[in-house]
């Protein structure tokens, strides 16, 4: 990278540090940063390696300043930007920027159009968040519509489909409706049999190689001026499953010479000898593929916006032949980045997570491990943080990144009100107790909110405390809810000193269990189980109960798990 390059990259890095900083009021992150920059300057993408380096210097630079300095700064640099995010503030706080056209319709209608070949990960509940916050925002309608017209590459899971009607209720939304394509087969037969009467479609048994050498050479197919009655009498025969798989496809009549060879002439049915797991579609061997069946979709079902990654743009382009033969009007198309989601080793796939958890290398769906939102339920993530976080991410065409520790704060938002205080100790080192402690410790249950009450912990004659918190000898420590306590001659002894000792800064304060009245604690976690020991008032904590280890981070208590109490880790 020369000089030269090296000051554009770190002028526009400054911006849109800036722009980060000031509009989330906090500190720039270099990821959130990274796809606004290349996306906004194409021509940095040759050196995506060195990038984010350079940008990293400026970010810190940047974290260096206050608020109203970050903010005279974009201000020099970038006032249109700066009165945009700060008109935002005084507006709606509205995320996500109004839809295009929306005054146009007396309803806005939108779709969540899941392929059910197994639960989500976190990257799938950005549609749900964003459409379910439109639907909520303009008193519209949404429906889940399951496109499984696919039943060989990627073939439907029949648990799928309640799995992912379980997850769009985690977040917090109920559709208004729920449809499956492949119940929906006689219709798509249908308005195939109208496209050939209208001159749009035709039977082509071409090879895949045969046709894409004609294709990429803009020459028509030898089977594209068909009569329409041949036409529709090897559509028929198709449709009563006569041909095998790759024999006969049916073929979208566009335009041959398309300066964009993946819109010329387009399959629109094809045979599949597999067949479908719904028992209802196991018969059918003619399925449509997806350009035509969503295309179809949206329009019988009254779709006026369609979300969409801008990976896809050409399905629109594909669906438009069709709508322009047929005479209708395409619903207004938003196009967005993908989402990349951090703190995972495992790839954001459904079909990869279910390679790993048919090989044993994840327990289940809701493993801690795994990057799906039957993980981050049975952790105690609360839906609406995850809809918090992904609604913020907003609708940029550009690729965006989301931390999880953006959903971890949201998180730890809504429950830490709620969630009561217990110890739980790691690996625990053991020690006696001596000098008359009192019987009975008596830490809060929550330290604001005194009217809760205390935890009532039995003493014992010995603690257990984690490795790390053992102090040296002849110094002092507070056992938190208990007192303070010197270790000397191979015990803790108790002082009897009052909290000063903490307040004056020569005591840490450090959480503890009793060694005997303790309860055996496993702890699921991202990176493996922990096991340990907690108070004992753990062992009485219902299933699905949220709590807060001291010092450690909130767990869902997920109930008995043989002599021990299970727990799965949510965050710090």
């Amino acid at each position: 990278m020369d000089d030269e390059l090296r000051d554009r990259v770190e002028r526009e890095a400054e911006k849109h540090a800036l722009l980060n900083a000031v509009k989330h009021q906090s500190d720039a992150d270099v990821g959130a940063i990274m796809g606004p920059l290349m996306g906004d300057n194409p021509a940095f993408r040759p050196h995506g390696d060195e990038i984010p380096g350079v940008a990293g210097g400026v970010v810190s630079q940047v974290n260096d300043l206050s608020y109203e300095a970050k903010r005279e700064r974009l201000e020099e640099l970038a006032p249109e930007e700066l009165a945009e995010i700060e008109a935002e503030d005084d507006g709606d706080d509205h995320d996500l920027p109004d839809l295009p056209n929306a005054d146009n319709y007396d309803e806005i209608r939108m779709r969540c159009a899941p392929n059910p070949n197994g639960p989500w990960h976190v990257g799938h509940a950005r549609m749900p968040a964003v459409i379910g916050t439109y639907r909520d925002r303009y008193d519209g309608w949404f429906c889940v519509r399951f496109d499984d017209t696919d039943p060989e590459t990627k073939r439907p899971d029949l648990e799928a489909y309640d799995d992912i009607l379980e997850d769009l209720t985690y977040l917090g939304f109920e559709p208004d409706a729920v449809y499956r394509a492949s119940d929906r087969l006689e219709t798509y037969y249908d308005h195939a049999r109208e496209l050939i009467e209208l001159g749009g479609a035709y039977t082509c048994s071409c090879s895949g190689d045969e046709f894409s050498e004609l294709k990429n050479a803009g020459e028509p197919c030898p089977h594209r001026d068909k009569d329409t009655e041949t036409v529709l009498e090897e559509f028929e025969a198709m449709v009563d499953g006569e041909y095998s798989s790759g024999e006969m496809v049916l073929r979208v009549k566009t335009d041959i010479e398309h300066k964009n060879p993946a819109l010329r002439d387009w399959v629109s049915f094809r045979m599949i000898d597999t067949p479908h797991p719904r028992e209802e579609a196991s018969e059918y061997r003619c399925w449509p593929m997806l350009d035509f069946q969503s295309g179809v979709d949206d329009h019988l079902i009254g779709m006026t916006h369609i979300i969409r990654g801008i990976d896809l743009q050409d399905s629109a382009k594909r669906q438009q032949f069709v709508y322009d033969y047929f005479g209708w009007e395409y619903p207004e198309v938003v196009h967005w980045g993908h989402v990349q989601v951090d703190a995972y080793d495992v790839k954001m796939s459904t079909s990869t997570i279910g390679e790993l958890i048919a090989d044993g290398e994840l327990d289940g769906w809701d493993d801690p491990r795994a990057p799906t939102l039957q993980s981050l339920r049975r952790r105690g993530i609360q839906g609406e943080a995850i809809v918090e976080a992904m609604v913020g991410l907003g609708t940029s065409t550009s690729d965006v990144d989301l931390a999880m520790s953006t959903v971890y704060a949201k998180n730890r938002d809504l429950i830490d009100d709620e969630s009561d205080r217990r110890f739980f100790v790691r690996e625990g080192t053991e020690l006696p107790l001596g000098g008359s402690p009192p019987a009975e410790a008596t830490p809060a249950l929550h330290p604001d909110h005194e009217d809760r009450g205390v935890r009532e912990i039995p003493v014992g004659d010995t603690v257990l405390l984690e490795p790390e918190d053992l102090p040296g000898r002849e110094e002092r420590v507070w056992l938190k809810g208990l007192g303070c306590f010197q270790y000397t001659r191979d015990a803790l002894q108790y002082t009897g000193e009052d909290i000063d000792v903490v307040r004056e800064g020569d005591v840490d304060v450090v959480h503890w269990v009793p060694a005997e009245e303790s309860v055996p604690v496993r702890m699921r976690t991202m990176d493996g189980d922990v096991t340990g020991r907690a108070e004992p008032g753990v062992g009485d904590l219902e299933a699905d109960e949220l709590v807060q280890f001291e010092r450690i981070g909130f767990v869902r208590i997920d109930g008995e798990n043989g002599d021990e109490v299970l727990t799965y880790f949510a965050h710090p």
